[in-house]
């Protein structure tokens, strides 16, 4: 598993406050303090106090792939198209 840290959408709407590295990962064996590192995009200082709530946390589960290394990859519809091609 891990956890995420995601900005509130509140306060980025409303002030401008934002989580810097969104989304935070942190991995399953991480033991320390959470920290949140926040930037502030608005136009005005915001003062956090003791019980905000400014970021919120989305646990998910962590696949763990096997990677195959291969001469030439398959073809497909899509093939090197990247940006703007997802349909």
């Amino acid at each position: 598993f891990e956890a995420q840290i995601r900005p509130r959408s509140g306060l980025a709407v409303k002030h401008g406050i934002g989580v810097i590295n969104s989304p935070g990962t942190i991995d399953a064996d991480y033991r320390g303090e959470v920290k949140i590192a926040v930037i502030n995009l608005g136009k005005k200082p915001y003062i956090f106090r003791r019980g905000d709530r400014v970021a919120q946390m989305v646990i998910n589960r962590v696949y763990q792939a096997r990677l195959k290394v291969v001469e030439k990859l398959d073809e497909t519809k899509r093939n090197t198209g990247g940006f703007g091609h997802t349909g």
